[in-house]
C-alpha cells in the first residue's frame, strides 16, 4: 500500500504556495508505470555558495504502509523547522520516494547500468544519480518503528556519536552506498536513518538542528562539483580535446566529427598546433584522398555532417580537399517538390536535420558565397513547423514528444543558420525568431541544477547533458554575435556550470542520451540508456 500521492502533492502544493521564496516542487524520478517521485526542493539545493547545510530528507524507500504514512506530517514539520528565517538549515525532502510501492528499494546500492531504463527498479537509478548531483551536505532517511534510533553511514561518525546512534547494519542500503567511495565519481555524502514513533518525529529532528547549529556541513561531493565548476572554460576544453576528436569511422558521422571540429577549434584558439593538424590530416586522409568513400549507400544528414570539420583543417594546413569534401556534401541535398523537406532530410521533418543541414549547407555557402545552399536551407527551416506555441520543437510532425536533444538540436542548428545567414537575407528576421523562441522555451523548462530534462515536459526524467551543452553553445554565440541580450547572461551560466559538473577530468561525462531515432512513447524515450564514461557523441 502506498501513501496517495494526491494528498501528498496537495500538501506539498500548499506548503510551496505559502513559502515561495523558500520551495519548488520538483521530481527526483520516474517509476515503471510512469509515476513521477514527488520532490520538495529548497530553492537553495543547488546554489553554489550558501552558508546553510543542505539537508535531504528521503522516506518511503520500503514501500510500506508504515514508512509512506510519513510524509504529509513530514511536510508539516519542515515548515515549522523552516518558520525561523535565521536557521543554517535548507531542508529539501523526498517524501515517499517509492510511490508505485510494488517492491521494496531500500536495499541494492550503488545500482550498476541500465541508466535510466532498467527493467523493474529505474527508481533506484534515478535516486542515485539526482543525489549525487545535488550533493547535499547530509541525507536523513526516516523510517517509522517502535522505538528512537540513530544510525549513520562512516561519513556521518561524529554527527552519529553526537546523537548516540550507531553505525548502519547494512552494506548495500542508500546510506550506506552514499557513505562509501566516490559516488557517481564525486565524493561520500554524510547519511543518518532516523527510526521513530510517528510521535516522535518531530522531537528528534529537533535533536538533529540541534547537533547542527553553528556549523555548514558539506559534502565530498559538494567539493567535488565546485573543483569541477571552477575549471577555467580552456582547462575543460583542453581535457575533451585530449580525449575526443581522434576516431572518424566508416561511414562518418556527426558524433564524431563535432569532436574533430573541436578539437582543431581549441588548437586554432590556443595559437595553433602543427601536431594536431598533422594527426587530423592523417586520420581524414583516406577520404580526402578518395580511397575511402566516407557515406554508404544512402547518407542521411548525420552522416553528411560527419564532414563539417573540413573549413578548419583547411584553415590549419591550406589544404583545399577538406572544403571541397563540405561541398560535395552539401550537393547531395536537394530541392524538393512545394513544402516537403529536401533529401536526405527526414521527411517528417525532424530537428536532428536542423542542425545537420544547418552545419554544411551554411558552410558551404560560406565556402562558395552560392545563395542557392541558404536557399534551401532556410526553406526547411521556415518549412519545418514542428516549433509549438512555447517556443519548444516536437522531435517531429508525427512524434509530438519534447525531447531534450532534438530541442538541442533544433537551436544549435539555427545558431549555425544564423552564424552564416547575411543580415540582408530576406527571411533572417523569421529565423532569428525561431532561434529567440526556442531558447526562451527551454529557459522556461531548465532544471534548477541547470541541466534540462530527458524530456523536457515530463519532471523526474533523467538530467541529460548533450541538450545542455548545445544550449549553452547556442547562447554563448548568440551572446557574442549580439543576437541576444544579456538577460540570457544567468541562463548560460546556469547551464554551463551544469556542463562543467558532468564532465571529469579525465573527459569522462555524465548521463549523455544514446543514439535515438523518433520513438512512440513517453516510456520509449524515458527507457533510452544514459552513458556515463567516454562517449564520441556528447564529448
Amino acid at each position: 500500500m502506498t501513501y496517495p500521492l494526491d494528498l501528498l502533492n496537495a500538501s506539498l502544493t500548499s506548503l510551496i504556495q505559502h513559502h515561495p521564496n523558500r520551495w519548488q516542487l520538483s521530481a527526483a524520478g520516474v517509476t515503471p508505470g510512469l509515476t513521477q517521485i514527488p520532490a520538495l526542493l529548497h530553492r537553495e539545493a543547488y546554489a553554489t555558495v550558501t552558508r546553510r547545510t543542505r539537508i535531504l530528507v528521503i522516506a518511503g524507500l520500503s514501500g510500506q504502509e508504515a514508512d509512506t504514512a510519513l510524509p504529509l506530517q513530514l511536510s508539516e514539520i519542515l515548515a515549522r523547522q523552516e518558520a525561523d528565517q535565521g536557521t543554517n538549515l535548507a531542508w529539501s525532502a523526498i517524501p515517499n520516494a517509492n510511490p508505485e510501492g510494488t517492491q521494496d528499494l531500500s536495499r541494492g546500492y550503488p545500482p550498476e547500468n541500465q541508466f535510466f531504463n532498467h527493467p523493474e527498479e529505474p527508481e533506484k537509478r534515478y535516486l542515485w544519480r539526482w543525489i549525487c548531483f545535488q550533493a547535499p551536505g547530509l541525507v536523513l532517511e526516516i523510517q517509522r518503528g517502535d522505538a528512537v534510533r540513530w544510525q549513520g553511514n562512516g561519513a556521518a561518525s561524529q554527527l552519529v556519536a553526537t546523537l548516540g546512534g550507531s553505525d548502519l547494519d547494512e552494506s548495500n542500503s542508500l546510506l550506506a552506498a552514499l557513505g562509501r567511495g566516490a559516488p557517481s565519481n564525486l565524493g561520500v555524502i554524510s547519511g543518518l536513518r532516523l527510526t521513530t514513533p510517528t510521535e516522535q518525529l518531530e522531537t528528534e529532528l529537533g535533536r538533529l538542528i540541534e547537533a547542527l547549529a553553528g556549523a555548514t556541513l558539506v559534502s565530498e561531493a559538494q567539493n567535488a562539483l565546485a573543483a569541477r565548476r571552477s575549471r577555467p572554460a580552456l582547462e575543460v576544453a583542453r581535457t575533451l580535446a585530449s580525449v575526443y576528436g581522434a576516431v572518424l569511422d566508416t561511414p562518418v558521422n556527426y558524433t564524431q566529427a563535432v569532436g574533430i571540429s573541436g578539437r582543431l577549434r581549441f588548437a586554432a584558439l590556443m595559437g595553433g598546433d602543427p601536431a594536431t593538424a598533422a594527426s587530423v590530416a592523417e586520420l581524414v586522409e583516406p577520404y580526402a584522398s578518395g580511397q575511402t568513400a566516407p557515406f554508404g549507400d544512402r547518407p542521411s544528414g548525420s552522416n553528411l555532417a560527419g564532414l563539417l570539420w573540413g573549413p578548419e583543417l583547411t584553415e590549419a594546413t591550406g589544404d583545399n580537399r577538406y572544403t571541397n569534401l563540405v561541398i560535395d556534401a552539401a550537393n547531395r541535398y536537394q530541392p524538393a517538390a512545394g513544402n516537403a523537406a529536401p533529401p536526405p532530410s527526414d521527411p517528417d521533418f525532424r530537428p536532428e536535420d536542423m542542425f545537420t543541414g544547418g552545419a554544411m549547407l551554411g558552410r558551404a555557402y560560406h565556402l562558395t558565397g552560392e545563395n542557392r545552399y541558404l536557399d534551401l536551407l532556410v526553406k526547411f527551416l521556415r518549412d519545418a513547423q514542428i516549433q509549438q506555441a512555447d517556443g519548444l520543437f516536437w522531435h517531429s510532425r508525427t512524434a509530438p514528444y519534447l525531447w531534450s536533444r532534438g530541442n538541442g538540436f533544433a537551436v544549435l542548428g539555427l545558431t549555425e543558420t544564423l552564424t552564416y545567414l547575411p543580415e540582408d537575407y530576406p527571411h533572417r528576421e523569421q529565423i532569428l525568431g525561431l532561434y529567440r523562441r526556442g531558447l526562451d522555451g527551454m529557459s522556461a523548462v531548465q532544471h534548477p541544477s541547470g541541466m534540462f530534462n530527458q524530456l523536457l515536459d515530463w519532471p523526474g526524467s533523467y538530467q541529460e547533458l548533450t541538450a545542455t551543452c548545445m544550449v549553452v553553445y547556442a547562447l554563448a554565440r548568440g551572446l557574442k554575435q549580439g543576437w541576444i541580450g544579456l538577460e540570457y547572461r544567468g541562463f548560460l551560466d546556469r547551464a554551463w556550470r551544469a556542463v562543467a559538473e558532468h564532465v571529469d577530468d579525465a573527459g569522462n561525462v555524465v548521463d549523455g542520451c544514446a543514439s535515438t531515432g523518433v520513438q512512440s512513447s513517453i516510456k520509449e524515450y524515458l527507457d533510452r540508456p544514459a552513458v556515463f564514461g567516454y562517449d564520441d557523441r556528447t564529448g
